[in-house]
């Protein structure tokens, strides 16, 4: 996989990680062409607003999971989404108001 199937324009679409999916597996750090992903421990005030499910869950992972410092960079090629094994990525189209508009999915 590569950044020639990345069609879209940086910014337009951006990846969206559902808390309660994430095991911090790092397939999506893996297998992005411009490094929008990184691993790290999920903030302990973060954590309360997992449901049981996802709480039982990272404890299990050590609270470790995806996040997206260079969400902006992203170029929507769907890389990610495939990739993750937990399903808990969504594309999601982004406004210039710094709004979540709708999501995409990347097959």
């Amino acid at each position: 996989m590569d950044s020639r199937d990345c069609r879209h324009p940086p910014g337009l679409l951006r990846p969206v990680i559902d808390r309660n999916r994430c095991e911090g597996k790092g397939d999506c750090v893996e297998v992005c062409p411009y490094g929008v992903f990184s691993v790290g421990t999920l903030p302990v005030d973060r954590r309360k607003e997992l449901n049981l499910f996802g709480k039982l869950r990272g404890y299990a992972h050590g609270w470790q999971q995806a996040f997206t410092p260079n969400a902006d960079v992203c170029r929507a090629c769907g890389h990610c989404v495939k990739a993750c094994p937990e399903r808990a990525i969504t594309l999601v189209r982004h406004s210039h108001n710094g709004r979540h508009d709708a999501s995409i999915a990347a097959d």
